[in-house]
């Protein structure tokens, strides 16, 4: 094969014979590099005009996506976070579900009311038409969205329980309070009854109004209930005398007093001393004479004695 070559710095053309296998390797070469040339050209070219998408662009989706998937992990590991919190809340809400039981149910034995008034064994009895709830959540946890509604439901039980049970027992306390109850005085003897007797004065028949306890001079005299003094002052027949209104229609009267320890006005509690055993007004000794008033009407005190004993 003749190869002949111009070129003006050649002068005069110049011939190169080159055998056949020559020949193939040169032809080879150039068409690998025109064929990668070619190649090139056109992948540069499809990336500015072919796809529309730049390696700018590339790079820039590149970071947004890096960016998304860093943000996702984040929300992920909040939402782990977050059902940690829920589950120790719950364990919370469950340990003052405990408490609550007990304490409940101790306050039942306490109020000495009838088995399954207050029942803090057993789930709450539940009823009422169901109401479509409004869409629009989509909770990925229903399993501790109901749990915690549930606990929620049974705390809501237990308050109200607890909120009658302490009406009812704060009720039984003020009565306790309230009803005249147990012995006028911590020392002394009963030494005349209510009902009819003979006037120790006349020698006569006469209706006695109340009991008298015998004792010595400065002997205490004790409230048999709380209440608001009423009186405290001479009353005629009566001496120096206490009374004492207690609510619910009741009153009490302590007369024969040597002192008398309270004003009008003063709230008393139950055994709280109110005044000194004495002797004045229509007495024969140191005693303490003791009635008791159920809507103005003296009734026998000894009813309420014997209660407190019981």
């Amino acid at each position: 094969m003749n190869v002949v070559i111009f070129g003006k710095g050649l002068g005069k053309p110049r011939q190169m014979t080159l055998s056949g296998l020559t020949a193939g390797a040169i032809a080879f070469v150039v068409t690998g590099i025109l064929g990668a040339i070619g190649f090139g050209g056109g992948y540069w070219y499809s990336s500015i005009t072919g796809s529309g998408v730049s390696v700018a662009e590339l790079n820039t989706l590149s970071d947004e996506l890096r960016y998304q998937r860093d943000n996702i992990e984040t929300i992920r590991q909040g939402n782990e976070d977050t059902l940690d919190a829920m589950a120790i809340r719950i364990a919370q809400m469950n340990a003052r579900m405990i408490r609550l039981d007990a304490l409940g149910r101790r306050l039942t034995s306490m109020a000495d009311l009838d088995d399954g008034e207050f029942d803090f064994d057993s789930a709450p009895a539940l009823g009422g038409p169901e109401e479509p709830v409004a869409s629009g959540s989509n909770i990925a946890v229903p399993e501790v969205v109901e749990a915690m509604r549930s606990l929620d439901d049974q705390l809501a039980n237990r308050e109200a329980q607890l909120s009658v049970l302490e009406s009812v027992l704060m009720n039984e306390n003020l009565k306790q309070r309230v009803y005249p109850q147990g012995r006028p005085v911590n020392s002394g003897w009963i030494s005349s009854y209510f009902g009819k007797r003979t006037d120790p004065f006349t020698g006569k028949p006469a209706n006695h109004t109340g009991i008298d306890f015998a004792g010595r001079i400065g002997a205490d005299v004790v409230a048999v209930a709380a209440g608001v003094v009423t009186w405290s002052a001479k009353r005629f027949g009566y001496g120096l005398m206490v009374e004492i209104n207690h609510g619910n229609g009741y009153s009490t009267r302590y007369a024969h007093n040597s002192e008398n320890l309270v004003s009008v006005g003063d709230e008393i509690k139950k055994g709280q001393t109110v005044a000194h055993m004495g002797e004045t007004g229509r007495a024969t000794g140191p005693n303490l004479h003791f009635e008791v008033l159920q809507n103005g009407r003296r009734v026998n005190p000894v009813n309420f004695i014997r209660e407190s004993s019981d």
